[in-house]
């Protein structure tokens, strides 16, 4: 393939560049491999970014090389992309603002996944038509193991935070195994409550959760408190914070996904899923997120 061609993507013209660039050196995974898991991977990753702003992680050079976020649309976006300006740090009142991206259709996965950027991470809520943002539609805790724990631990702890979560009537929860070292799980809400509303109670449900099961699970940053413990991270919840997306790629040594998990596979053997595992999955069991 040349250096750079221009495609037509859904009817909009989307420029490609550099897809035979080694993006995973320990694989060999290209830019175009990329490209095509982003193509095959979309009426699902799709729904996930659906009306989220999404800031990017870009590895111009690969995983191995360094890598910047990007919250701000770059110069040279196509006038096609929506994009609007939102606060820096919704909830706080300082003025900054950001003009952050929507990604809407498979033009935009291509126009994105091209500029490098492996990942792709987004917030709980989302924004109206014109701009604004929504209460949370979805509330997330991270799981994040610490030395020595790993994801037989981050197993045990999704299972309880699964039960507590359903005695406040949150039944619907999904495992996602995040494609680097733990998993989130995500419970769709009603979309009534508050931000502030949803970031006290994960926060509350944490600590709660972790003095009920000091051997296994933390809800504090502190390192001290961290080796061979699960951390129950809340705060993103916050509307300033952003979660990798459900499908998203991992700028990781392999090219690992943000994967969706049945209940069944939350056993000990839980692996982290590659991109072409994530495909096949998706044609065998359809997508898992709601």
């Amino acid at each position: 393939m040349s250096d750079e061609q221009w495609v037509q993507v859904e009817g909009r013209r989307v420029r490609l560049s550099n897809l035979d660039k080694v993006l995973w050196p320990s694989t060999g995974t290209t830019k175009g491999e990329m490209l095509h898991y982003y193509s095959q991977v979309a009426p699902a990753l799709l729904r996930q970014l659906a009306d989220r702003p999404v800031t990017r992680v870009r590895y111009p050079d690969g995983v191995e090389a360094q890598r910047f976020f990007e919250k701000n649309v770059p110069a040279g976006t196509p006038s096609w992309v929506r994009h609007h300006e939102l606060a820096a740090s919704p909830g706080e009142d300082d003025g900054a603002v950001v003009d952050l991206p929507v990604i809407e259709d498979v033009a935009g996965l291509m126009w994105v996944a091209n500029l490098g950027a492996i990942e792709l991470h987004t917030p709980q809520w989302r924004v109206g038509p014109r701009g604004g943002v929504q209460p949370p539609d979805r509330l997330v805790i991270d799981l994040d193991p610490g030395p020595g724990a790993g994801l037989v631990a981050c197993a045990r702890a999704a299972r309880l935070v699964a039960d507590r979560l359903a005695e406040d009537g949150l039944r619907l929860t999904v495992p996602v195994t995040s494609g680097s070292k733990g998993m989130q799980l995500y419970a769709p809400l009603d979309g009534h409550r508050s931000a502030s509303t949803v970031h006290g109670y994960v926060k509350g449900l944490a600590r709660e959760l972790a003095a009920a099961h000091p051997d296994l699970l933390v809800a504090t940053q502190q390192k001290a408190a961290r080796p061979g413990k699960v951390l129950l991270d809340w705060s993103q919840n916050h509307p300033a914070k952003t979660t990798i997306t459900p499908y998203s790629m991992r700028g990781r040594e392999h090219p690992t996904v943000a994967a969706p998990r049945t209940w069944d596979e939350v056993e000990p053997g839980l692996e982290q899923l590659t991109w072409s595992q994530v495909l096949t999955r998706l044609e065998e069991h359809g997508d898992l997120m709601p």
